[in-house]
């Protein structure tokens, strides 16, 4: 059975082509090529401004960490989670220079008879913590309260999800015009950022479905028949040979297997706002790998070759997940980050100023690739596994 066909029957998808057809025919606001829909201001109607209103949830990150929690009772497990919806919104919006002054809400459903108000608790918290530590690196972000609806009729655990709105000067934004001859400088995934208190094994909130399923024991799936759809097909549900707890030793941290797969999806907020407010010119694009991993900046490219060919030594998250599910390399690029998740297109002689600036945050940087010109848009991934067309 193909990759592909395994992603389909398990309920998701890489490229998300049907939302994309869906949504072919919508307004893309005033600025069709930044990385988030930007709007005239409608608040206070000045035409100097416009509005960014985003929306995101963590996923089916929610089904791991509901049985991590329930294995071993860590309730932390459900702070990452509150922080991979909300990153998913705010690093969106950060690649088009909205880095502050951001309202945060929060939309949460759940199964009420499966999930306690000690874990609604801890994601309410830990929105406020994270606000808070956010706040010391100079970057505001504001709580408008939310919603928490106990839904278990269409829920089947819990689903988090945030919406992030930002008001900030046209003139600031930064609309992705990608030029032969930018280089990529990549901002690294995983290790740990000075404003990151533990290992980041680089997972991000995309591929969860596969990473659950390919890489844990069958045995989850009678222990836990909440944490998985009943409509995917019996061989396709937790079969892997990893069990939550098992121990793993990455860059000399002894690791919980599901503790890695759960590593927070990590904010660039901090790096990013420095690299806009002390780098004035010379950025022609940024590109949050989010859904599509490394080829996501393909849908920002007209008549552009995006060679990817000094990327970072695969972290071990990502050799894990492949070789537990033997996924075919290519697809594994298009599906995880694989060590960086975000990318800022630049002048050749910015690119060490931002590395030097994400390297004083402890994020290692490093330039990825490059860009050519060429009839046609092409993404070309050069890796140790080999040389993969997009």
């Amino acid at each position: 059975m193909s990759d592909s066909s395994k992603y389909n029957q398990r309920g998701v998808s890489a490229t998300k082509d049907e939302v994309h057809e869906a949504i072919k025919n919508l307004d893309k606001g005033i600025f069709p090529n930044a990385f988030c829909k930007v709007l005239p201001d409608y608040v206070a109607g000045d035409p100097n401004f416009c509005n960014i209103m985003h929306a995101d949830t963590a996923g089916t990150k929610t089904s791991l960490a509901y049985l991590y929690w329930k294995e071993t009772g860590d309730l932390s497990v459900w702070e990452g989670v509150a922080q991979d919806a909300m990153v998913m919104n705010l690093d969106d919006m950060a690649c088009i220079g909205c880095v502050d002054q951001i309202i945060l809400s929060s939309t949460i459903g759940r199964n009420k008879n499966l999930i306690p108000g000690e874990v609604i608790k801890a994601i309410i918290q830990y929105t406020q913590k994270f606000v808070e530590q956010m706040a010391e690196w100079g970057l505001g972000i504001y709580l408008a309260g939310g919603e928490t609806a106990d839904v278990g009729d269409i829920v089947r655990t819990i689903d988090v999800g945030y919406t992030t709105f930002g008001r900030m000067p046209r003139q600031k934004v930064l609309v992705n015009d990608i030029q032969p001859g930018d280089v990529i400088v990549g901002l690294a995934s995983f290790g740990e950022a000075k404003y990151e208190d533990y290992y980041n094994g680089g997972m991000g909130s995309n591929g969860l479905t596969s990473a659950r399923h390919d890489t844990l024991a069958k045995i989850y799936a009678s222990q836990y028949p909440d944490s998985y759809d009943p409509n995917t097909p019996e061989h396709l549900v937790y079969t892997g040979s990893k069990f939550l707890t098992e121990k793993i030793m990455v860059d000399g941290n002894e690791l919980d297997v599901g503790k890695l797969v759960l590593s927070p999806t990590r904010t660039y907020l901090p790096v990013l706002k420095k690299v806009f407010d002390e780098i004035p010119n010379g950025i022609h694009g940024m590109i949050h790998c989010s859904g599509g991993g490394q080829t996501k900046v393909s849908k920002f490219i007209k008549n552009r070759k995006v060679i990817k060919n000094n990327l970072f030594e695969l972290p071990p998250l990502f050799e894990l997940i492949q070789n537990e599910s033997k996924t075919d390399w290519k697809e594994m690029y298009q599906v995880f980050n694989m060590g960086h998740r975000m990318e800022i297109y630049c002048d050749e002689n910015r690119a060490q100023e931002i590395m030097e600036i994400s390297r004083e945050f402890n994020v290692e940087a490093q330039i990825v690739g490059r860009v050519e010109e060429q009839d046609g848009e092409t993404v070309q991934i050069d890796s140790p596994y080999g040389t993969f067309i997009y």
